[in-house]
């Protein structure tokens, strides 16, 4: 084999395990992406799985002020970032794309788009950043769901990097909403056994919890009461014409929530998900 083959040969080797990088995304292509590495590249997504934004009940006070964020965002002036945290099922995630769906019906000319990252491909946040820095016309939400860390994880330091304290920071078009079930994004008792065990317990947990005092905004979504459940339920039945007889479905609602232990805006959607089915009523 010549010099010239063999050469070839190690270039397309080279290039199997380290492929040229793709070309920049046009973020304009559609209204939403999934990052995704391996190779870096912006997914787009054709129909994003959201819920209309009035089906959203229980939550109203945090629904006005992520929206009134997100409409100050849209619109070039400054933002927060938002850090939903609280009980499971209630709507976090479901908050953050339907204010999306909703402000960028308000304000079309925007450009606003969502962009999801899996908390697992947070190490190439810096990377997605340059991408994003590059697209100045383009307003985007980047979206990381059920945000937390555990003692060992690395995982926050890059998000903490690109939030505020690199030298870059956080490009001027992006804003970043996050969901989790733990207010400072770690477990209490990992928070706990952190300071009882070190030398300075003050500053054991302050390089994690400091992550969180980087969302300007911090909004609380609590376990729900019984007519708020109840309510969720009425107003999926008048969204998609379903007509109970009252009494019936709150009887049947309740020994749903019974059933599950627990009641909040998913369980409320997988009972009206049975009932719809058993009536014939197609969603």
């Amino acid at each position: 084999m010549s010099d010239a083959d063999a050469l070839r040969r190690i270039a397309e080797a080279l290039e199997r395990l380290a492929p040229a990088p793709e070309p920049a995304p046009d973020l304009n292509a559609a209204a939403a992406f999934v990052w995704h590495t391996g190779p870096d590249r912006l997914q787009p997504v054709a129909q994003v799985n959201r819920v209309a934004l009035s089906l959203l009940h229980g939550i109203e006070r945090s629904r006005d002020t992520l929206m009134a964020n997100t409409r100050q965002f849209a619109r070039g002036l400054p933002a927060n970032n938002a850090l939903l945290w609280g009980a499971r099922g209630m709507g976090k995630s479901s908050l953050v794309k339907a204010v999306h769906a909703q402000v960028l019906e308000e304000v079309p000319d925007a450009g606003l788009t969502l962009v999801e990252i899996q908390r697992e491909d947070l190490p190439s946040i810096g990377r997605l950043m340059g991408h994003l820095r590059a697209s100045p016309d383009a307003r985007v939400i980047l979206f990381c769901d059920d945000l937390s860390f555990s003692h060992d994880d690395q995982h926050y330091k890059s998000l903490k990097a690109v939030l505020d304290g690199g030298v870059e920071g956080r490009p001027e078009n992006v804003v970043l909403y996050a969901t989790s079930n733990r207010r400072h994004l770690m477990p209490r008792d990992m928070i706990e056994n952190e300071r009882s065990s070190a030398i300075t317990p003050s500053e054991a947990v302050e390089e994690k919890v400091s992550l969180s005092d980087r969302f300007g905004l911090w909004l609380g979504f609590h376990p729900c009461g019984q007519d708020e459940y109840l309510a969720m339920i009425e107003g999926y039945c008048a969204a998609y014409g379903l007509s109970v007889e009252p009494a019936r479905l709150r009887a049947e609602a309740i020994e749903w929530q019974a059933t599950r232990g627990a009641r909040s805006g998913r369980v409320a959607w997988q009972f009206f998900t049975d009932l719809a089915g058993r009536e014939g009523v197609r969603l």
